[in-house]
């Protein structure tokens, strides 16, 4: 929480915790008796930068109050992200509605190569370097879900299993 002095906010360290980007910003309209009603629907993604990631999408009757919703939502909903070497442990699928994201990790130096809201997850998730590909479907909120599914997936390099079990007579 920051403390107040005066009329000026002081920062304090938790302020700065996470890296916030507002990814989409969506009028949406409801028609009533008078005509339409409008209000804002905003995609945000939330991380750290070390291994957290998180996506909140929400509403609000203005573009700040939407934008806070999406980011106190995207804080909630974090997944942390299995990481080896700047680049995640193994290629990694995931479909959500008509969105299908497909990422694979890439060698230092590559960078990223991914584009949209993938590119934006992968970047405040703090991975460096991934090949990524978007099939189907371009819509922004189903891609971010489909992206975080995938990074859900991943496995850390310990756990897998590499050798077949001998059988023991």
């Amino acid at each position: 929480m920051a403390q107040q002095r005066g009329n000026r906010r002081m920062p304090t360290s938790e302020d700065k915790q996470f890296d916030e980007r507002v990814v989409n910003i969506n009028r949406v309209a409801r028609v009533v008796k008078g005509g339409r009603r409008f209000r804002f629907q905003a995609l945000v993604v939330v991380g750290d930068r070390k291994r957290g990631v998180g996506v909140g999408v929400s509403k609000g009757s203005d573009v700040t109050v939407a934008v806070n919703k999406a980011t106190e939502a995207a804080k909630k909903k974090m997944i942390n992200v299995n990481m080896a070497k700047g680049t995640i442990p193994h290629e990694v699928e995931a479909k959500v509605g008509g969105a299908k994201i497909l990422i694979i990790p890439a060698s230092p130096g590559t960078g990223l190569m991914a584009g949209g809201v993938v590119r934006v997850i992968l970047e405040v998730a703090g991975i460096d370097n991934a090949l990524s590909k978007s099939l189907g479907s371009s819509n922004k909120i189903n891609c971010a879900y489909a992206t975080i599914a995938a990074l859900n997936q991943l496995t850390p390099e310990a756990n897998w299993i590499t050798k077949k079990p001998t059988k023991k007579s």
